[in-house]
């Protein structure tokens, strides 16, 4: 007997109404789909539940998911789509049309079977680290993209900042005052004018001459050249040692790095000028410009081996070193190529430091007369003029004192400011927006690459 309308129903009897009603409409969805898109049904009377398909494939079994049987319907669900299955560069690859048993089961080298795309594989078989790109440059065109990454986009950050400016122009002076100055400048002579000239008062002699008729503009040319060497000697020999040290105990640890930092500690222990003092007396240098740059930083490298090695701590736990290491690339690349150019900043910095420690160390160690005597040097310069003409305290020599001591500090203040320039050159980005080719994912309308204003963004001015 069915129950009456004021008596409550059960819930089972609620569901199995339910059922009946929505049975035509089941039939009729059910007969719109097509054969390939038929859905599964679940078995309740199972008592152990099927296999996931999707978890056998992802478990490595190829065959678990029947391509055609992954595409969509018509239905509510969404419209049919292809089955899909490997990657190509661009994308998804569509599965092969017909049977996945009618396929071939000669075994690939990579372990897939022949005429079936693997995951992360195109339909040849090649991997997607493999692929090459669609577009490639001619010669040309990467010789011309090369100078416009390392010459064009430096030049003109450097052309932009006031202070890499006035270095750039002031390191230039000196390098043309020290190769093609002596050229052009006749030798320093006694008698080549008239005694204690000032400075600025004639042509002949713009920078004046000294007690014995010497022109001072001849010596600070033909005493630039030494001090080139001395200040490019000492310099690179600290910063390639301090470097090199400082990044292979950083990046190697262990005994490695226990064995080198003792010895740099042992370096740091050492006073510099009694060591440069003493090692000028027991070695016959005989004023060679090489030997005395490398003397006066003999142990100025420690210092820099310790600060690098604590930037290397902090860069070789980064996720690319550790890509690196994973894809097998050896240490002296990995430091070459990810680890020293994000210390290049620090670096450049520290070779203009050494720089300036050189040029005063020479200056001063000459003055005492410590080194070697020259006639041609700065600090000769000035203990000739305190010494012998008493600069310090007679307006007329004074000139013989001052004019070295601004060549000196102009070019200690160039190398600061060009050091200060170069930090924003070793910057990826700002060398991006400095260059002026730009390729865009899509061309132009005319085809060509864009230009690009780097003062502008595209957002807007």
């Amino acid at each position: 007997m069915s129950p009456t309308d004021g008596e409550p129903r059960s819930g089972s009897e609620t569901r199995a109404e339910s059922a009946r009603g929505n049975a035509p409409r089941d039939a009729e969805r059910g007969a719109e789909r097509p054969a390939n898109g038929a859905s599964r049904e679940r078995d309740d009377s199972d008592d152990e539940p099927d296999s996931d398909p999707a978890l056998d494939a992802v478990a490595g079994n190829d065959d678990a998911i029947d391509p055609e049987t992954v595409t969509g319907t018509d239905d509510e669900s969404g419209p049919s789509r292809p089955a899909v299955s490997g990657h190509a560069w661009k994308g998804r690859l569509p599965a092969a049309d017909g049977d996945s048993t009618d396929q071939s089961s000669e075994l690939r080298a990579d372990g897939g079977e022949a005429g079936r795309p693997t995951a992360g594989r195109g339909p040849d078989g090649v991997s997607e680290f493999e692929q090459m790109a669609d577009v490639t440059l001619t010669e040309s065109e990467r010789r011309r993209q090369w100078f416009e990454e390392k010459i064009l986009a430096p030049a003109r950050i450097v052309w932009d900042d006031w202070r890499a400016r006035f270095g750039v122009v002031v390191v230039a002076l000196y390098l043309f005052m020290g190769i093609v100055g002596p050229r052009l400048v006749a030798e320093p002579s006694p008698n080549q004018g008239e005694r204690l000239v000032g400075a600025f008062r004639t042509l002949q002699h713009p920078f004046g001459t000294t007690a014995s008729g010497i022109d001072i503009l001849s010596q600070l040319v033909y005493a630039t050249p030494a001090m080139l060497l001395m200040i490019t000697a000492g310099a690179v020999f600290t910063v390639v040692l301090g470097t090199a040290t400082g990044t292979l105990a950083g990046y190697k640890g262990g005994r490695v790095d226990s064995v080198l930092m003792t010895i740099t500690d042992v370096m740091m222990t050492i006073p510099g000028l009694p060591l440069t003092i003493v090692l000028a007396a027991v070695l016959q240098i005989e004023g060679n410009p090489i030997v005395i740059g490398i003397l006066i930083t003999i142990n100025a490298w420690a210092g820099l081996a310790r600060a690098i090695r604590s930037q290397v701590l902090t860069l070789r736990d980064a996720e690319y070193v550790e890509a690196s290491r994973i894809m097998g690339i050896g240490t002296p690349k990995i430091i070459g190529s990810d680890i020293v150019p994000n210390l290049m900043p620090y670096i450049s910095m520290n070779f203009v430091r050494q720089a300036r420690a050189v040029i005063f160390g020479a200056v001063g160690l000459y003055f005492l007369g410590v080194l070697p005597y020259t006639s041609n040097n700065w600090g000769v310069m000035m203990n000739a003029a305190v010494n012998r003409a008493g600069a310090t305290s007679s307006p007329a020599a004074f000139h013989w004192l001052l004019v070295p001591m601004v060549t000196i500090i102009v070019l200690a203040l160039g190398l600061t400011l060009l050091a200060q320039g170069a930090d924003r050159v070793f910057n990826p980005r700002v060398r991006a927006r400095h260059a002026k080719t730009v390729e865009d994912d899509g061309d132009d309308d005319d085809g060509g690459p864009r230009t690009v204003d780097p003062n502008v963004h595209e957002g807007g001015l």
